[in-house]
């Protein structure tokens, strides 16, 4: 509902959550000094629960999934919510599937509680990170997305700054932010000191969480084509043989990339291939034998600035196939059940 609802909160809060709340115009605060094993009560109308209140700057995909790992360890009458300055979507929808709670200053309030329904859809706003403008924090897209999926690739080692940077062949500036920012996130430790600093994924689930949040194809070229085939699993085997004769690096990817790792994929109407950014669509079509066309495709051709979309690519059945991650976001971005099928392969594939 977006009509005011008037929310009172009572108790002993955190100063941090007391600041946020009053930022917020349909909530009024009334902190108390902690006495003893006072509780924190949220009251709508007749309505009064035992909360938990737990204060964010910023909720991004990592802070809700960490949020939402501690919820439930909360006695069962007592029911976590979340205060923040500024929100993600994805972080919204992790917290509310998750049944925590949340307020937030741009007017996002979602609170599903027992005898309790609270919904309002707050305005836009650009997220800022606790680093202050003057740090901007590095996004998890483009070279530092490679970087991150390097780290999920080996979520168990022990990664320097340069080991990260060779593997993910990026600068050792921006594998060190990186790894900075995933620290300051609680999504890294670190260890030792000096040179022999190291650091080891702490939380892989949040981190993919908001590399997928944050992942962004900028500039992409595309060109649909259409080429006979008997089925799209042989399909996509014969564009990737065409392929590797032409010395074309590529990478199949959406249902047709996640059905050689997943075979509850059964539905592929279109098979998806990244290319690298150096070959011609045009020449690429002639060495696949197909014709691009505007409608009735059933191959996509995609390039994208810098070829990050085939870095950990694999080799699966003699087809070159993005590496798990990349075939994660690339289906969530598929609208036909995209979203359903990126679940799957991350729950039966990917494993976190």
């Amino acid at each position: 509902m977006n009509k005011p609802v008037f929310v009172k909160f009572g108790g002993p809060l955190e100063r941090d959550a007391v600041r946020i709340l009053r930022d917020i115009p349909e909530v009024t605060v009334q902190p108390t000094t902690p006495k003893g094993r006072a509780a924190t009560v949220l009251q709508a109308g007749d309505v009064t629960c035992v909360v938990e209140v737990k204060a964010q700057r910023v909720a991004n995909a990592a802070t809700a999934r960490q949020l939402a790992e501690y919820a439930k360890e909360l006695p069962g009458d007592t029911h976590l919510i979340v205060v923040a300055r500024t929100t993600t979507g994805d972080a919204r929808q992790l917290l509310e599937e998750a049944g925590v709670g949340l307020f937030d200053t741009a007017g996002n309030m979602r609170v599903r509680l027992p005898g309790l329904f609270i919904w309002t859809e707050g305005r836009r706003e650009a997220p800022r990170h606790p680093g202050g403008p003057d740090e901007p924090p590095v996004k998890l897209t483009g070279k530092a997305g490679i970087a991150a999926e390097a780290l999920l690739m080996e979520p168990e080692r022990d990664w320097k700054v340069r080991d990260l940077a060779e593997r993910a062949s990026v600068s050792t500036a921006l594998a060190h932010r990186l790894l900075v920012r995933l620290e300051r996130e609680r999504l890294v430790e670190a260890k030792g000191a000096g040179p022999h600093r190291t650091r080891r994924v702490t939380n892989r689930t949040a981190l993919l969480d908001l590399w997928a949040e944050e992942m962004r194809d900028r500039s992409v070229t595309e060109a649909r084509a259409f080429r006979l085939a008997r089925d799209p699993r042989g399909q996509a085997k014969t564009l990737s043989r065409f392929l590797v004769e032409a010395n074309i690096d590529h990478a199949v990817t959406g249902a047709a990339g996640a059905a050689l790792l997943a075979p509850f994929i059964t539905a592929i109407p279109v098979v998806d291939v990244w290319v690298t950014e150096t070959a011609s669509l045009d020449e690429v079509m002639g060495d696949v034998g197909a014709d691009r066309v505007h409608d009735g495709h059933n191959i996509v051709v995609r390039q994208l600035p810098g070829d990050a979309p085939l870095a950990f690519r694999q080799r699966v059945q003699e087809v070159w196939v993005a590496n798990p991650f990349r075939l994660f976001y690339d289906l969530r971005q598929d609208p036909r059940r995209g979203r359903e099928q990126a679940d799957r392969l991350r729950e039966e594939v990917i494993g976190f």
